[in-house]
């Protein structure tokens, strides 16, 4: 049973008044059968549904019946879209309002949902940020969010990676995504929309200006439309390798999956000892001889000659330093 659906089909009922199970079933996508069981559940749970015999009949609630979730906050409204994602509510600010508006939640239902959606909370719990790192430090994340919030135009101070390395921008913050606990904000400059990861922040200064974002930016759209832009210019080469047994075990731990996948569709047995030959994609010469690097010897650049002796130079380096 979805606790998420019976919560669905008690909206449906206080919106439209009278519901009949084939409606129900059609909207929640869930059998007829199925339909009148949750309606049967809402029942047991204390809500005050109600069957209507006959032509043109169905389920409705008592009237006067409406849930209430009372005395939330602007701040806990938009606190609620966070409201399983504790870390990234405090990352925001808004840590307290979405406890806050959690419970009112849970205030507003009957004891039979409220306990259902305790048991979940209890079970359930998201760490966003990736192995083997830190969580980003974001001090000016809670003025960021301000701006995508109220549509004002802010002055940042930027660390990027090419040359110079700290720029100022003037932006127009269409919004922020958290991406594997790294967040990115997504705005306006004069040249258009940009992605700025917001760690790399080093000052921002509301200027009171306010701007009209434009009716037709979709955040989700931009966001799939860039990433779609970057594994595109991501990968400029090519790479072919050889992989001892361990190295394709070590693999999915050592590269990423981009790798692992061009791997498992690439590879050829070489000799009788379990070594394998693929192509892979490269980001470039210093960056894969550094990633490959990780496999130690059961990995073997065959091509590009240029990656290979970038390899074998810094074998020798090492080798030297540890002489």
């Amino acid at each position: 049973m979805s606790t998420g659906r019976l919560l669905s089909l008690l909206l449906l009922l206080q919106t439209r008044g009278r519901v009949s199970a084939r409606t129900a079933a059609a909207d929640l996508g869930v059998s007829v059968r199925t339909a009148y069981r949750d309606f049967a559940r809402l029942q047991e749970a204390g809500f005050p549904v109600y069957a209507e015999p006959g032509r043109g009949g169905g389920h409705r609630l008592v009237d006067g019946y409406r849930t209430r979730l009372t005395g939330l906050s602007e701040d806990e409204a938009r606190a609620l879209f966070f409201a399983g994602l504790p870390g990234a509510a405090a990352d925001v600010g808004l840590a307290e309002e979405a406890t806050a508006a959690r419970l009112k939640l849970l205030t507003a239902l009957p004891a039979g949902p409220r306990a259902a959606a305790a048991r979940t909370a209890e079970v359930f719990h998201l760490d966003a940020p990736g192995w083997y790192r830190e969580p980003e430090e974001t001090p000016f994340l809670p003025v960021l969010v301000a701006a995508v919030l109220d549509r004002t135009v802010v002055d940042v101070r930027y660390r990027r990676w090419r040359t110079p390395q700290e720029v100022r921008r003037r932006l127009r913050p269409y919004g922020l995504v958290l991406k594997s606990g790294v967040w990115y904000l997504v705005a306006a400059t004069r040249d258009g929309a940009a992605t700025y990861r917001v760690g790399q922040v080093l000052a921002a200064t509301p200027t009171g200006d306010r701007f009209d974002r434009p009716r037709d930016f979709d955040l989700r759209v931009h966001w799939a439309a860039y990433l779609a832009d970057f594994q595109g210019r991501r990968f400029t080469g090519t790479a072919t390798v050889r992989l001892s047994p361990a190295g394709l075990r070590r693999l999915p731990d050592n590269l990423p999956p981009e790798v692992v996948r061009a791997v498992e569709a690439t590879a050829t047995a070489v000799g009788e000892d379990g070594w394998v030959e693929a192509v892979i994609p490269t980001e470039g010469v210093g960056h894969a001889c550094g990633e490959l690097l990780r496999l130690g010897a059961d990995v073997v650049v065959v091509a590009p000659p240029e990656l290979r002796a970038a390899m074998a130079e810094t074998v020798r380096t090492l080798a030297g330093a540890y002489g």
